[in-house]
């Protein structure tokens, strides 16, 4: 039954998670927009958030042992209850990534390339947008464009660090944090996927060369025993030829005379 949920609610809850990144990046991206736009963009980010908590609540519930379900999916109840906790718009993005990334791992058709690729896209936009939003009315700041910041987000993740831009407060160096990590993550599963290609590569073509090895054995073997066999069954070049049996009977004579009668062979 727990499967089934989350078989069936895997599809909506993406679909939402998508909602809730352009609520959150409206109101950043265009901070002059009408009031109204902010107050529905803030309802759909709890919309959204609320619906995880009640997809939460339900596997909580479905599953059958509710207290190992509790301590094998830490981070979920984490994501649940911390906005709560302090309503914090950055705080609700952390939140509903760790749910919908934790979704995601649960998806048997999402293979870990379309999954890493999902991660580096997303870490890339959440982070552009949040240190914009925390960084652009920094007394000190030098980020002050979406194109700044998504250039930081891309440094900050590959590690490259140009030093160009940079956050000054104290929540922006939170995030540089938490972004570099999540590069230096992504990185090495990248890496290790890689590098587990080309193991199962060569594995693959050390067993087809030993199943050819095998196979030539094996013929070789085999005509081995052929030769043998044929060997066994022919005759010795120099056996002598059998003699020919001793005729019986009268031997024809020449045209006009009368037949001899031939030797009788003596009894053995």
């Amino acid at each position: 039954m727990k499967d089934r949920w989350e078989e069936r609610t895997q599809m909506p809850l993406l679909v939402l998670a998508v909602a809730f990144g352009v609520a959150y990046a409206v109101p950043i991206v265009a901070p002059g927009a009408a009031p109204w736009v902010h107050r529905l963009c803030t309802h759909v980010e709890w919309a959204v958030w609320a619906a995880f908590a009640v997809d939460y609540v339900v596997r909580l519930m479905i599953a059958p042992a509710r207290w190992a379900f509790v301590r094998s999916h830490p981070l979920d109840l984490l994501a649940v209850l911390l906005p709560m906790v302090q309503p914090l718009r950055l705080l609700r993005v952390v939140c509903t990534l760790l749910l919908v990334g934790r979704r995601a791992r649960m998806a048997p058709q999402i293979t870990l390339t379309t999954y890493v690729a999902g991660a580096v896209v997303g870490l890339m936009m959440f982070g552009s947008l949040a240190v914009l939003h925390v960084e652009r009315d920094a007394p000190n700041g030098n980020i002050k464009t979406l194109g700044d910041a998504v250039w930081w987000s891309f440094t900050t993740m590959t590690t490259v660090g140009y030093g160009d831009h940079a956050p000054t407060t104290g929540l922006g160096r939170v995030l540089a944090v938490g972004l570099m990590l999540s590069g230096i993550a992504l990185l090495g599963v990248v890496t290790a996927n890689i590098a587990a290609w080309f193991i199962s590569r060569f594995e693959r073509d050390d067993a087809v060369e030993r199943r050819h090895t095998e196979l030539l054995e094996t013929l070789t073997r085999e005509v081995r025993e052929l030769r043998a066999e044929v060997a066994r069954l022919s005759p010795a070049p120099d056996a002598p030829a059998p003699a020919s049996a001793p005729i019986s009977g009268p031997v024809p004579a020449p045209d006009g005379a009368p037949g001899v009668p031939a030797p009788i062979a003596p009894r053995s």
